[in-house]
């Protein structure tokens, strides 16, 4: 238990960044149930580990962060881990179920109003991996330094991924700009 010192401390450095803790947790779990739980055990983890937490040049949030982005991809590899009863199992529509869980709606919670289906589709197409970078990058506004902190892998991963997600974006998109006469800057083949 945290002495009242270090609780307020973490109360005055975890709490305003709620907000984004909470955005990236509903873009990762699709709903808000999901989102609510990944906030309560992101924060329950925090809490216990404040201790051993140094404010660094980066603050408190991109910690936070990665130790949801932690909680969110120890709960999908348990949860594909589980046994299922065939008895559970809707034969006739399986294929559907499995291409959902493909498509588990990460990216469906960013308030898509100003966007095009296109741009919305070509964004939960790209690989797990690409498009969390890219909305770490995009969305939240995060550094490279600090979005490697988030995902536990090197800068130049997280270079690379993003380089990649913008190329795949750029050529899914190409003929949605040529369409709307939007100029593009040249991305790769």
């Amino acid at each position: 238990m945290l002495k009242s010192t270090q609780k307020k401390r973490f109360e005055r450095l975890a709490l305003p960044q709620m907000d984004a803790v909470y955005r990236l947790a509903r873009r990762l779990s699709g709903n808000q149930t999901g989102a609510d739980d990944l906030v309560q055990e992101t924060y329950i983890r925090a809490y216990r580990a404040f201790e051993s937490f140094e404010l660094r040049e980066y603050g408190i949030k991109p910690w936070l962060l990665r130790i949801l982005y932690n909680v969110f991809y120890t709960a999908q590899d348990r949860h594909r881990r589980e046994p299922t009863l065939m008895e559970d199992v809707d034969l006739l529509h399986a294929g559907d179920e499995w291409a959902e869980e493909q498509d588990d709606g990460r990216v469906e919670c960013i308030d898509w109003d100003r966007y095009d289906q296109e741009l919305k589709a070509a964004v939960a197409a790209l690989q797990p991996d690409y498009r969390a970078v890219l909305l770490l990058w995009a969305v939240e506004e995060l550094s490279y330094r600090e979005i490697a902190h988030v995902c536990g892998c090197p800068v130049g991963t997280v270079m690379s991924r993003l380089y990649r997600a913008r190329q795949i974006l750029g050529r899914e998109l190409a003929g949605y700009a040529r369409e709307r006469n939007v100029r593009t800057g040249r991305v790769g083949t």
